[in-house]
């Protein structure tokens, strides 16, 4: 097979005054400059090319309202290690896809093999990103960037070292090279000789014909099935691309399978990876129901330590934000900034227009052409809000304790310079593997379908009416281990939602901070699947429609978009000055 000629890396000509695409558009977030967060902007760049309103990035996914963006082919489902860079090429892709496909057409024609199915869809997305107009260098840039960068990966990761990972990787490589008119990934060009000649030999025409069809979506759909097919038939046989291994398979192939699951998990029919759930979808059993809320508690978090303790933490905690010294008072003025409202001040007096100030009637009298006798309202910005943190106290969140505590403690201190109320409130179990609860339940028979069965603790860490000052001995107890063992997020989400909508503050903003969805065992095992996940999403899209609280998410290591139409990402490994900068933007309106 005869390859193009064109060279990978090269760059447009210098003073290129192309259109911007989600790399122009994120490019002074890259820089440090304040303003909305690469997600935000590039989410701007999907709508605006594709003409969908509705379109935003949450944990570098795209979602249509709540409903998850279908990203059927591999490179476009980064994570968010992968960076700005990723996402940029991942945006314009699904643009291009969005714009330049024809869902219905694709899906009458879409087959039902899991590995045909990814190779066509894959090859519809290269016909999608082949039809870039030339007045897009950077969009080309962006996506050429993103398939290398993905490639690249999937060769160091030891996919290529198995025939069936090679032979993938090189239809992936050769069929892009053929529809873009670009080079294969100069990293693994000698090493996938020996299949792409033998792929050549099976797939010259439709590989050709791809090429030619690429503007006719319909008269292009039947080489790539053709492709798709005789590559899954190739993937099957004893001796895959001519690579003569026989034999089992090696220990690497299982990651190859995972490839093609998770495929099959976003295409907008199944169940998203990572969580093991679909949220809000229709759950296969009853509804939602504790077993006993007869252990249940509401706790004061410095009520569970020893006095000795709280000294010993507290001083651990100040030592840890001494070290990071935080810009306190900075982040006080940009949330006084993001959450004050205008409203009517101090009165004004000696103004030629208004109301009439009694006070200064008697000037009226002496001086009958005095015109400065009446007074009027000065507008002034006050914080009229609340800010609720609710920290998700489960297992997975011990690793942070820490960072989290001391980040919380920064931004309740910001918070109280700022002239807002804050309330930080956390959720757990009482105890591992249902407790009490569950020994009720065994003594009742078992019975099936008990709904939630555990013993649920909700922590009052810092109350809203109590100032920073009263409150920095409870804000340590965060730091006991033995705090963190389950998690029930939707009656805690709930719960924290129902004291903000009570307080008289005009704003109610509640973040949950979490890294991901609810885990309770003793429920999981004796309850339909997905229980959890969908009481937590029916509950967070009850919230966000009656609008009496404003609710984000912030996600540790984690991703809460399925729950939530919010959320920002949180790593707390950053600096606590990085990390801190998070919550004004995340008090936007």
């Amino acid at each position: 097979m005869t390859e193009p000629a064109a060279k990978e890396g090269s760059e447009p000509a210098a003073g290129d005054t192309s259109p911007p695409t989600a790399e122009d558009a994120s490019r002074h977030v890259s820089a440090g400059t304040a303003g909305p967060s690469a997600e935000e902007l590039c989410a701007a760049a999907v709508r605006a090319l594709s003409g969908t309103p509705r379109l935003t990035f949450r944990g570098h996914r795209l979602h249509d309202g709540r409903t998850p963006v279908p990203a059927h082919a591999p490179h476009l489902r980064p994570s968010p290690e992968d960076g700005r860079a990723a996402l940029r090429g991942v945006a314009d892709g699904l643009a291009l896809r969005l714009a330049g496909s024809d869902a219905a057409l694709h899906t009458g024609l879409r087959p039902v093999d899991p590995v045909e199915r990814l190779l066509f869809e894959t090859l519809e997305q290269y016909r999608a990103e082949s039809l870039v107009p030339a007045r897009f260098p950077g969009m080309v840039r962006n996506l050429r960037r993103r398939h290398t960068g993905w490639a690249r990966a999937f060769h160091r990761s030891g996919l290529t070292a198995t025939a069936r990972g090679l032979l993938l990787h090189t239809t992936l490589e050769v069929c892009r090279s053929r529809v873009l008119a670009v080079p294969v990934l100069a990293e693994t060009e000698d090493l996938i000789e020996a299949t792409r000649a033998a792929l050549g030999a099976r797939l010259g025409p439709h590989l050709a014909a791809l090429r030619r069809h690429r503007a006719d979506q319909a008269a292009y759909a039947p080489h790539a099935l053709a492709v798709a097919r005789t590559v899954a038939a190739m993937l099957n046989e004893d001796e895959p691309g001519g690579t003569g291994r026989k034999g089992p398979r090696s220990s690497k192939e299982p990651r190859f399978s995972l490839l093609l699951e998770e495929e099959g998990a976003q295409d907008g029919e199944g169940r998203a990876g990572g969580l093991g759930a679909a949220p809000g979808g229709t759950d296969s059993g009853p509804g939602y129901r504790v077993f006993t809320t007869a252990y249940d508690q509401e706790r004061a978090a410095h009520t569970l330590l020893r006095p000795a303790l709280v000294g010993d933490f507290r001083a651990r905690l100040d030592q840890r934000i001494e070290e990071a010294r935080p810009h306190t008072a900075r982040l006080a003025r940009q949330l006084r900034e993001r959450l004050a409202r205008p409203g009517p001040g101090d009165w004004a007096g000696g103004q030629e227009e208004g109301l009439v100030d009694g006070r200064a009637l008697a000037r009226l009298v002496v001086s009958p052409g005095e015109r400065r006798v009446f007074r009027t309202r000065r507008p002034e910005h006050r914080p009229e809000a609340l800010v609720t943190f609710l920290l998700d106290c489960s297992g997975s969140m011990k690793q942070h304790r820490e960072q989290l505590a001391a980040l919380l403690d920064v931004w309740a201190r910001a918070l109280d310079l700022a002239g807002v109320r804050c309330e930080v409130l956390g959720f757990t179990t009482a105890a591992w593997h249902g407790g009490r609860a569950h020994r009720d339940w065994l003594r009742a028979g078992r019975p099936a379908c008990p709904g939630r069965l555990n013993e649920r603790l909700h922590l009052v860490v810092k109350d809203a009416d109590v100032p920073y000052r009263r409150a920095r001995p409870a804000l340590a107890a965060l730091l006991k281990q033995d705090l963190y063992r389950e998690g029930v997020d939707g009656e805690a989400l709930e719960w924290a939602a129902g004291r903000a909508a009570r307080r008289p503050e005009g704003r109610r903003l509640l973040f949950l901070v979490s890294d991901g969805g609810p885990m309770d065992g003793a429920t999981a095992q004796v309850n339909p699947p997905h229980l959890l996940d969908s009481h937590l999403a029916s509950v967070a899209a009850r919230i966000e429609a009656e609008s009496a609280v404003e609710l984000r998410g912030l996600t540790v290591g984690g991703d809460l978009s399925p729950y939530l139409s919010r959320t920002s990402v949180l790593d707390p490994a950053a600096p606590m000055a990085v990390s801190a900068r998070l919550l004004p933007d995340a008090c936007r309106v």
